[in-house]
């Protein structure tokens, strides 16, 4: 087997080494990625090249659905990410509003790449997640998040607002939390986080998250590449819309070209024989 590679974000392939880098990509031979915010002495906080460097990663990853099948998002250290850079928003302060705008921009673009990649993603959250940091765990399909983490969303505590992550969240936690916390700006843990569905997974050490991490991994190689990146597609064409005649023609259709693809007939093919599909060996 060839050696797992790390590549610094923004690389057009996946073989160039920087393990220096404030960004980094980790793709084994058999398609695990590992995006891991590379800042620890910053508490892995974003900045304009941090946001850069992920936005480009997750357009490789996007190019590359074919070798890639679940991506986790991790922070070096003791945090996930901090939010935004201190040195960042002292430089920020002296944008325009088109400066402050076309960098926002960015972070918002940047989130939307993470939330429409095909693959499953997941973020693995300890320490601090505050701000841009919980937006980053919003945006991924699934959260796994240490018992004792710290998130908020501090916006407000700095005059702000949390715009460019505010529909992630929403659509993770709903309008009414989404209003309170907020507002509030009132921190919480890996506990809460759960029960108001930022997280899915709440563990208590390393190890526990290293055993949800597995088990995630196995049930995303058990799953067909292309019926995850629809079902992912399936939960926006979908919510919000009303079920009426119209949306039942609309998923009778989808599932209509999922059982005429080459997936559909091969996974139920592997099911009628009792064997593993060809995704899955």
């Amino acid at each position: 087997h060839q050696q797992n590679c790390m590549v610094e974000a923004g690389t057009d392939g996946l073989e160039t080494a920087m393990s220096d880098a404030p960004v980094l990509l980790d793709v084994s031979p058999a398609g695990v990625a590992v995006v891991t915010l590379n800042r620890p002495d910053k508490h892995n906080a974003f900045n304009a090249e941090v946001i850069s460097q992920l936005s480009d990663t997750f357009e490789t990853l996007r190019a590359n659905g074919d070798e890639v099948r679940i991506v986790f998002l991790r922070g070096n250290g003791g945090s996930f990410s901090a939010g935004a850079d201190l040195d960042w928003m002292k430089a920020a302060a002296h944008y325009t509003e088109a400066d402050n705008e076309e960098d926002a921009l960015a972070l918002a673009t940047m989130l939307k790449r993470l939330y429409d990649l095909p693959q499953m993603t997941v973020a693995l959250v300890q320490g601090a997640a505050m701000g841009g940091g919980a937006g980053l765990l919003a945006a991924c399909d699934v959260g796994i998040v240490m018992k004792d983490a710290k998130i908020r969303f501090s916006e407000v505590r700095l005059g702000l607002t949390p715009a460019t992550i505010s529909p992630f969240v929403i659509r993770a936690i709903g309008p009414r939390w989404a209003r309170a916390l907020f507002a509030s700006g009132e921190g919480f843990d890996g506990n809460f986080a759960h029960q108001i569905g930022l997280a899915q997974y709440v563990v208590e050490n390393e190890d526990e998250m290293a055993l949800m991490e597995e088990h995630l991994a196995k049930l995303a190689f058990s799953a067909a590449p292309g019926a995850v990146a629809e079902a992912k597609k399936l939960v926006d064409d979908v919510t919000g819309r009303e079920i009426d005649h119209g949306l039942a023609v609309h998923t009778a259709k989808a599932i209509a070209r999922r059982r005429a693809s080459d997936e559909g007939k091969e996974g139920l093919s592997a099911f009628l024989e009792r064997r593993k599909p060809v995704w899955a060996e």
